[in-house]
């Protein structure tokens, strides 16, 4: 049985799935969260500089954005049930590896292992939602799994800083054990297995060296090149610069690339991918940022440092199913202008904090974030998805995936390049609890400007997007029917 276009409710059977969907996005909600409250502990623990710990991030970031394509890939040549299961697998066992780390290097590499399950989870997400669910419920499903990636950032700092507290921050690995177990349990049962919808399809696996090497350049380079190792740095972004050029001619002349790259030929499509790598690269850099403020500035311990940070995944659990629901109703334009101008106004009061302000300021400027974020991200991926031909909706998912990590992964690189321009090289070279707090709050100030100023540029990029972009039709079928 096919679902109808117009169906505006979902069965049972509809909920189950999206909520298998959801628990990937709910753990990589509380991975990413639970991680950056713990970041000043671990840096301390294994005594290393702010730039040096921010590479658990980094290393994750990279792996997972290098393999998106090619999980969506595989998605089509494969089918989506097993790989999906596959993912969680890894991602568990990766998880259970990061909390047996004996050093910094065997920690990051076992993040890279755990990304590479994540990789899978995250680029199947959307086109699992799209093509199981009909078209008038994309919004929706697609509101429901945001709002579970942000409970899982929710709960992120505070069982992260509970765990980190009370026991030691290799708990906060151990947390996705059980819940990566549940997940693989549930969609065994539940989620149904599809017929691939590209089988016998080659992989570019050159590309997919390609985007590793452009992106790992990319992200070595931004975080070095203030620091002591800045020649490295700088020819690290000649090389990063020079794959992706190498990345997008490959692509242009491969009989199977990872990114059909007519699709941005549609400008709607292409000015709202950019806007979700805005939208995260803001996000992600605040959210590495605020623990080493609260914890070394206001000198907060981490437990308490956890609820804080809770305001700003509060803000989006409350507004992005909301606004994913409205965007059915009254189209995307206008619920995502409405989302980054909430956010810019946010970041021009993160702005202003110094180590005299109170902790309320900080959570309410943190809460405006969140909302602004949840009322334009479920409305983003909505538009994007919506521009996508059938036979691109699983390129599209991870195309989408790709640029929130993307965002996620300069993000973090980004920060650290605006505040060791705004601190000195002591930023990148020395562990942060070493350095002054009027030092590191005027870093952190610097940088929230121009993560506003980000956010004024995905206002502005949303001009050129038509009114009505992106909007399902009744030719928006799911792909199976069951």
């Amino acid at each position: 049985m096919t679902d109808a276009p117009g169906k505006t409710k979902m069965t049972p059977k509809d909920l189950m799935i999206v909520l298998v969907i959801s628990l990937g996005s709910f753990m990589a909600g509380l991975d990413a969260t639970i991680v950056n409250i713990a970041l000043p502990t671990i840096g301390k623990s294994f005594d290393v500089s702010t730039v040096t710990v921010s590479w658990v991030l980094n290393a994750y970031l990279i792996v997972l954005v290098s393999l998106l394509l090619l999980a969506s890939k595989l998605g089509d040549i494969r089918g989506f049930k097993n790989l999906f299961l596959s993912g969680f697998a890894l991602f568990t066992l990766g998880s259970a590896l990061c909390g047996l780390s004996p050093s910094i290097g065997f920690l990051v590499g076992a993040r890279m292992l755990q990304a590479a399950g994540g990789a899978v989870i995250s680029a199947l997400g959307a086109v699992m939602v799209t093509s199981y669910l009909a078209s008038s419920l994309r919004g929706q499903a697609l509101g429901i799994v945001a709002m579970f990636t942000m409970l899982g950032a929710a709960l992120g700092p505070v069982i992260g800083g509970f765990l980190t507290s009370v026991y030691s921050w290799p708990y906060i690995f151990y947390v996705n054990v059980p819940v990566g177990v549940v997940a693989i349990a549930m969609g065994i049962h539940i989620l149904p297995k599809l017929s691939p919808v590209s089988p016998g399809t080659r992989i570019d696996l050159v590309g997919v060296a390609l985007i590793f090497v452009a992106l790992s350049s990319l992200i070595f380079g931004l975080t070095s090149v203030e620091g002591p190792a800045a020649l490295y740095g700088g020819i690290s972004l000649v090389v990063s610069l020079l794959f992706w050029l190498i990345f997008l001619g490959w692509e242009r002349r491969s009989k199977n690339p990872l990114i059909n790259l007519g699709l941005f030929s549609n400008r709607a499509f292409t000015l709202q991918n950019f806007n979700v790598l805005f939208i995260q690269l803001v996000m992600a850099g605040v959210m590495v940022l605020m623990p080493f403020y609260l914890e070394l500035v206001k000198k907060i311990p981490t437990g308490t440092s956890g609820a804080i940070l809770l305001a700003l995944p509060i803000g989006m659990i409350l507004t992005a199913p909301i606004s994913g629901k409205i965007s059915d109703v009254i189209g995307t334009k206008k619920p995502i202008v409405a989302g980054f101008f909430i956010c810019a106004l946010a970041m021009f009061f993160l702005s202003t904090l110094s180590a005299e302000s109170s902790v309320g300021h900080v959570s309410i400027y943190l809460f405006l974030l969140g909302a602004g974020t949840g009322i334009a991200f479920s409305p983003l991926n909505s538009a994007v998805m919506g521009e996508s031909p059938v036979k691109d909706r699983g390129a599209s998912s991870g195309l989408v995936k790709m640029m929130t990590n993307l965002g996620s992964s300069i993000g973090v690189a980004v920060v650290a390049l605006v505040a060791t321009a705004a601190i000195g090289p002591a930023f990148a070279s020395a562990p942060a609890h070493t350095l002054k707090a009027a030092d590191l709050a005027h870093a952190f100030d610097v940088t929230f400007m121009v993560l506003m100023v980000i956010e004024i540029v995905g206002i502005i990029l949303m001009f050129g997007v038509a009114e009505g972009a992106g909007a399902a039709s009744s030719d928006d079928e799911p792909l199976m029917a069951f």
